[in-house]
């Protein structure tokens, strides 16, 4: 059985206030903390798309 490649964001650097994510063959996506590895939140691949985009225009933003 392969692996998991868990993926970060190269703006954290040596952060531990990050989040790692892993694609998987079922098509589902699972996010968790790098510090604290458990619990894992899985979603779906087009959900983890909405997050995304989400976040990047910046609508979940605290006013």
């Amino acid at each position: 059985m392969p692996s998991t490649h868990w993926q970060k964001s190269s703006y954290c650097a040596d952060s531990s206030n990050c989040l790692s994510v892993a694609a998987f063959p079922d098509a589902a996506i699972r996010i968790r903390e790098i510090e604290t590895p458990n619990p894992v939140v899985t979603t779906a691949r087009p959900q983890f798309g909405l997050l995304m985009d989400a976040i990047k225009s910046g609508s979940l933003n605290s006013p």
